[in-house]
Formats: C-alpha cells, sequence, structure tokens
C-alpha cells in the first residue's frame, strides 16, 4: 500500500473511532474510490458505511453497502448483508418520521418547488435537525457482531491489512447529493468590507489595459512605416510617429461612455443576446424578482436591465457604466439548472459588481476583447474552408496573432477579475440571507459547464470570450465539475482549502478558487448560526503534519522566477565590483558597463539556471511499472497537499475533446475525458511532427505525461496514441531545454556586447 493511501486510511480510522464522522469521510472517499489499493479500499468502504450511517445519510450507506455484500472475503460480506437489512429498516423508518415532522423540511415562499424546471436532486432534502435526531438510531442499524468494533480499533499495516488478501469490488459511482441546508431567516447585517482595495486594482487594471494598449499600437504604427520605407516608392505616414497616448486616451473614455450600448450590439449580433421579461423570469425564479426589487429600491436604484443568452451552459455578466445603465445577462442554462433560491444569489452578486462599480472596468475590458477574439474566430472558420495552400498558413499565422492579443488583453484584468467575486459572494450573502443557495449556485454551474463541453466535445466559443465576467470559470469547472460524481465536494475542494501555495498557484488564473469562496460563505452562514451546505470546516481539523509539501518543493517549483531577482542580484554585485574595481584603478573597464543593458543579460542567465534547475524535477522518467492509472484520478484531485512539481506520472484512457482547425492551433483547447472525469492537456508541437493531436480529436486515445495539481489541475503529455497504434510525442523536456539555452545564450550576448 502506498504511504499516503496508508496515512489517508489510518487518519481516517482515528476519526471514525474519535466520532470525527465528517472529518473521516473526507478522508476515506478518495481511498474508497481508488482501484489500485483493493485492501485499503475495501476497508475504506466499510469505515464510509458507518460515518455515513452516523450523520444520517442513509442512501449513500445503503448504496455502499451493496458493494460490499459482493466481496469475496466471507467476513466482510456477512456484515455487509446485515448491515444493509438495518440500514434499509432504518430508511424506511426515517420516511415516515420525515413525513410527520413539521420542521422537516426548508419552508419558505421561494423553495426550489416553485421551479418547474428543478431537478430532483436540488429538491429539498430534511434538514440537520431531523438527521441528528434520526442518527442515534442510525447508530445502531449496524449489526454489533464484533466486526465493526474491530474494525476501528485495528491498525493498518501495509501488507495483509485487516481483511489479509482480498478481491477487489468496484464501488459503484457516488451521486451528487446537495444537503439542501437552510437559509438565515433573520440576520444581522456582515461588517462593511473596506473597499479601497477593490477601487485601486480597478484604477491599476485600467492604466495596466491602457499600458498594453499603447505598446500594441506604437508596435503596429512602427511595423508599418518601416514597411513602408523597406517598399520602393513608396514613404512613411509622418503621423505614424507621433504619440499615441492622447488618442488612445480619448478611445478609451469614450469608450467607457458608450459601453452599454456598444456591448447590447455585439451581443445581440454574435452571441443572440435578447432581452429577458420578467413574467419568464418569475417562471424560473419568484425571488429574484423581489430581490431585485428591494435593493434597487434601497439604492434608488432602476432595476437593471434584464437580459438572456440561449447558450446551455450556466453563465451570468454584468455589464455598463452606471447603475442606471446596467445590464444583467444570465443563459439559458442557467436558469434552467439552477434552483429558486440559486438564481436569486447568482441576480444578487450581479448587484454586489453593479454596487461597487467594479462592472465600468469590466465592461471597457470586454469591449476590448470581445473584438479581438471576433476577429481571432472569423480567421479561424475562414481558414477552416481553405485547403492547405498559399494562404492556409497565413490565416493560421494571423488568427494565432489575434489569440495572442486576446490572451494580452484579458491578462490584464486577472487580479481584478479575482478580487471582485470575494466581494459580489458577500454582498449576495448578505442580500438574500442565503449563502448556502450561493454555495450551491457555484457549484451547479462547475458541474453545468463541465456537461456541456462533455457534450460539445469542445469548449465553446462563448465560454472562453466570456470567461472574465462569469461567476465561474470554465477551466477550474473542468475537474471539479465532472469528478463530482465520485467524491463528496469536501474532498474535492481539500486543496483549495488546506494546501499553503495554493494562492500563489492561482496567481495565473481567472477567477479565485471555488473552495476558497465556499469557505467564506460557509464563515458567513457560521456568524448567522445556521448549518452550511458544505462542513469545510471540519477539513481544517486535518493535521498540517498530514500536508507533506514542503517549503522546498515549492522553492523548487518557482526556481525559473526566483532566477529572474537573483539575476538582478548578480547585475548588482558586478557593478559594484567594476565600480570598485575603477575607483581603485585595478581595471578601467567603467565604460562598458555604463550601458545598463547587461542587467537584462543577467536577469536572462537568471531564468535560464533557475529553468534548468527545475528540469529533471518536472520532468522525471516515465516506466510504465510506476504509473497512475484513471481510476485513481480522484484521488489525485483530492490530495491537498500535491503541487505542479510533484509531476505524478500518468497513464490514461479516454475520449479527446477540443476544438477542430485553425481555432485549436497552439493546442489550447485539448481535454481529455476519461471514465472519472475531465482534464485539461497540455500539448507542444514538434516542428515537421506530420500527425497533429487536432487529428484525433473525437477518439479513443491512451495519454502519458505527467499529471500537476495545482489550481487547474492539467496533464503535461508526453506521448498520445490511438487505438491503431498512431503516436504523438510531446517534447516538453526538449522544448524547456531549448528555453534554457537560448535564454543563457541571448543572456551572454547582451551581458558581453551591452
Amino acid at each position: 500500500m502506498p504511504s499516503h493511501a496508508e496515512s489517508s486510511l489510518e487518519a481516517g480510522l482515528v476519526s471514525l473511532k474519535q466520532g470525527n464522522y465528517q472529518t473521516a469521510i473526507a478522508q476515506l472517499e478518495p481511498l474508497a474510490s481508488s482501484q489500485g489499493n483493493g485492501t485499503a479500499s475495501l476497508q475504506a468502504r466499510v469505515g464510509l458505511v458507518m460515518a455515513y450511517a452516523r450523520i444520517g445519510e442513509i442512501r449513500k450507506a445503503i448504496a455502499l453497502c451493496q458493494t460490499l455484500t459482493q466481496s469475496k472475503n466471507p467476513q466482510v460480506k456477512e456484515w455487509a448483508e446485515r448491515a444493509l437489512t438495518h440500514l434499509t429498516k432504518s430508511k424506511k423508518t426515517q420516511k415516515k418520521e420525515s413525513k410527520n415532522s413539521a420542521t422537516g423540511f426548508v419552508a419558505f415562499d421561494n423553495s426550489a418547488s416553485d421551479h418547474p424546471q428543478a431537478s430532483a436532486a436540488s429538491r429539498p432534502k430534511p434538514q440537520n435537525s431531523e438527521v441528528e435526531t434520526t442518527s442515534r438510531s442510525n447508530s445502531q442499524a449496524l449489526p454489533s457482531n464484533g466486526f465493526q468494533n474491530k474494525f476501528i480499533e485495528t491498525t493498518v499495516t501495509p501488507k495483509g491489512g485487516l481483511f489479509g488478501s482480498v478481491g477487489y469490488t468496484q464501488t459503484k459511482e457516488f451521486g451528487v447529493y446537495w444537503r439542501q441546508a437552510k437559509r438565515a431567516k433573520v440576520w444581522q447585517p456582515l461588517r462593511k468590507p473596506s473597499l479601497i482595495p477593490l477601487r485601486l486594482l480597478a484604477v491599476g487594471t485600467f492604466v495596466a489595459l491602457f499600458w498594453v494598449m499603447r505598446e500594441i499600437l506604437k508596435g503596429a504604427m512602427g511595423a508599418i512605416n518601416y514597411t513602408l520605407i523597406k517598399l520602393p516608392y513608396l514613404e512613411p505616414l509622418q503621423f505614424l510617429y507621433r504619440n499615441p497616448t492622447p488618442f488612445l486616451l480619448i478611445v478609451l473614455f469614450t469608450a467607457i461612455a458608450l459601453s452599454p450600448w456598444l456591448l447590447d450590439w455585439l451581443l445581440a449580433n454574435f452571441y443572440g443576446q435578447r432581452p429577458l421579461s420578467k413574467d419568464v423570469l418569475n417562471n424560473y425564479s419568484r425571488e429574484t424578482g423581489r430581490v431585485l426589487h428591494r435593493y434597487c429600491q434601497q439604492r434608488h436604484w432602476q432595476i437593471p436591465k434584464l437580459l438572456i443568452l440561449p447558450i446551455a451552459a450556466p453563465l451570468a455578466l454584468t455589464y455598463g457604466n452606471l447603475p442606471r445603465n446596467a445590464r444583467i445577462v444570465v443563459s439559458q442554462g442557467l436558469l434552467e439548472q439552477l434552483a429558486d433560491d440559486e438564481i436569486a444569489t447568482i441576480y444578487a452578486a450581479q448587484l454586489g459588481h453593479i454596487a461597487h462599480w467594479d462592472f465600468v472596468v469590466m465592461s471597457l475590458v470586454l469591449l476590448v476583447t470581445l473584438p479581438t477574439y471576433r476577429l481571432y474566430q472569423q480567421l479561424s472558420e475562414w481558414g477552416n474552408k481553405l485547403s492547405k495552400g498559399i494562404w492556409y498558413w497565413p490565416v493560421t499565422i494571423a488568427a494565432s496573432i489575434c489569440y495572442g492579443f486576446w490572451c494580452l488583453l484579458t491578462g490584464t484584468t486577472l487580479w481584478l477579475s479575482r478580487l471582485r467575486l470575494y466581494y459580489s459572494d458577500r454582498l449576495a450573502a448578505e442580500i438574500t440571507g442565503n449563502p448556502n443557495a450561493l454555495t450551491r449556485a457555484l457549484l451547479k454551474i462547475a458541474i453545468g459547464i463541465a456537461s456541456d463541453i462533455q457534450k460539445a466535445e469542445h469548449t465553446s466559443w462563448q465560454l472562453e470570450s466570456l470567461n472574465l465576467l462569469t461567476p465561474v470559470g470554465y477551466q477550474q469547472s473542468l475537474a471539479l465539475g465532472s469528478v463530482a460524481g465520485h467524491l463528496t465536494f469536501e474532498s474535492l475542494l481539500m486543496w483549495d482549502n488546506l494546501n499553503p501555495y495554493r494562492r500563489w498557484l492561482a496567481i495565473n488564473n481567472s477567477h479565485p478558487l471555488i473552495g476558497d469562496r465556499i469557505q467564506r460563505l460557509c464563515q458567513i452562514a457560521h456568524h448567522w448560526h445556521i448549518d452550511p451546505e458544505l462542513h469545510l470546516t471540519s477539513q481544517q481539523s486535518l493535521s498540517q503534519q498530514s500536508l507533506k509539501v514542503t517549503r522546498q518543493s515549492f522553492l523548487l517549483q518557482i526556481a525559473p522566477f526566483l532566477g529572474i531577482p537573483l539575476g538582478f542580484v548578480f547585475a548588482g554585485l558586478i557593478w559594484l565590483s567594476w565600480q570598485t574595481a575603477f575607483t581603485f584603478k585595478f581595471l578601467n573597464l567603467k565604460w562598458i558597463y555604463e550601458d545598463w543593458s547587461f542587467v537584462t543579460g543577467c536577469l536572462l542567465i537568471g531564468f535560464s539556471i533557475g529553468t534548468v534547475i527545475r528540469m529533471n524535477s518536472f520532468f522525471p522518467d516515465i516506466k510504465t511499472a510506476n504509473v497512475q492509472t484513471d481510476h485513481l484520478l480522484p484521488n489525485l484531485l483530492a490530495n491537498p497537499s500535491a503541487i505542479p512539481i510533484d509531476s505524478i506520472k500518468v497513464h490514461l484512457v479516454g475520449k479527446l475533446l477540443g476544438r477542430q482547425g485553425i481555432g485549436n492551433c497552439v493546442a489550447q483547447d485539448l481535454i481529455l475525458q476519461s471514465s472519472t472525469g475531465l482534464v485539461k492537456l497540455h500539448h507542444i508541437s514538434w516542428l515537421g511532427q506530420s500527425v497533429n493531436p487536432q487529428d484525433l480529436i473525437g477518439r479513443q486515445v491512451t495519454v502519458i505525461g505527467w499529471f500537476r495539481r495545482g489550481a487547474t489541475p492539467w496533464i503535461d503529455i508526453q506521448t498520445l496514441q490511438t487505438q491503431s497504434g498512431k503516436t504523438i510525442h510531446s517534447p516538453h523536456p526538449i522544448w524547456s531545454t531549448v528555453l534554457a539555452v537560448a535564454a543563457q545564450a541571448w543572456g551572454a550576448y547582451i551581458f558581453l556586447t551591452g
């Protein structure tokens, strides 16, 4: 048994014995779904049956107990059969009690029963007040033949284990269960947060966007004049030599003033946006209308214009420049997949963006990036209609450049797009008094986005282009939304809550960690003395000693970036040495280093050295004997101590998803759909490679590579192979070496010739 599985099993059994059932569930579920450790998995499932019974989750206990009745171990099989009989009787008793209980269900006007499209999973269940009264009887629902106590008190050893050598019995997939935790009936307003960081970041985002656009404009102007100079009989255009700053500022402020109507036109013509009437909205969520009316009346606002996008994925966004010009847009998928109170919390979160004024800068960013993305999309569609002739590669290069500009422009607002969601979540909980509904809404949006990608078999243009303004990012939804049926959310979100370097690893993400957001919502629920939808606070009882990530590992992870400041220090030492030598007349080489360009050379050399130091750990050799297979994917996602440098070697089989043609020319949309969930793939093409990964999209493939657990889990591909034997190699180590050598050579050239 691997050491990680052993420690997880031991910790889970200890928590079970101490009565910390939620903690035990979080520790045992990843191991219970594992197929690589038959004995440990069987032991974990027995423990889970006990823990589920203790907290009143009879349905889960019965589903898991049914799989144990198929065990080849006679002791386990006998115990499971007896336990199943008692659990079934307990379930029938619980149903009768729930019918006679006056307080067993969430009772308020805007319940999920008002929602005509509400799914069965989102309908109210008996609340924890009832669970507490029935859990005592459930504790006696398991057979007392000595096996239960023996299981809890027995320690686990790497060999043999409790049951000795047992056959593996495949566990049925866990369904997505919703606790349907209640809302606050009376609540005190939360302490007002300081908006200064958000306002400063909004101003900084505008400055960063302006600077990037100015540099792009200056580069384009310089390239045009350079081309005109080189061409015969043509003269450069003198106005292109002028400073574009005043002109660009005028354009940006004009864009802010016209952003509501310009975005109306863009979204209506290219995304099918149309008005959403209040009557239609009331059919899905009666509470939303009351929330909008009440809050806007308090702030003396007009109710924002309500719009809808005909998109199956659940999306929501807000744009405008003033509260009276604000628009709140939702997708058809959001209305159909969320319950009444959950839709209301999403609309309340959009009101938060208006109240905090961050929607002004985000509207400008959307207005700038949408045309750029639309040009990239149009070029891709044109290029796909061309045969690989003389115009194919110019169109491909142009589309790639447009996509690069779009990434650069969206990158200016990553910090603001993350921070603003914390503020809007807080205000949404305060407006509705229902942080639990917002928790369910965020998780259902992630599930809906993952489902949409699975059905479409690629990331849609709408998801990617509107991603910055949506409540949940599409990339963070891939793993979380698709694996949700295999593990509890508490287990899947452990990394978001416990990993000490999680915020550093999310620095390039457009959205904050969902686990971090839900943790704050759970704190609000505790503050108002209501039971939270997820018991994430119980995860904090996990010993920090179980997190095996060390500072040395993290420093190795960021070694290339650490090389940059170290290169700057090295440049300072060199400058100081030559100044000292010149002062004491040892050497007269000061003239060489009066040109500060040598500092750039030192920075490149430092980056190169850091890349080389990290390379061996980042790309270890892969052998068939030490790879993780598909069924262990949920376990890998639930490991709170993993970071990308761990380079877990994996061998996964599944369907390759992604966009076809030029729209995926840099392999930015490659996803593996395995039997346990979706995983993003990173591929780097080799020059002159005859087979392109896009040729394999839609086919069954085998992926061998390095799994990396970050804010967005991904796999760096080593090989991609079809069932017919066609193989694609992704030379990540070779390109890393090329990058390090190129940076070293360039830095040395600047250092010696500057």
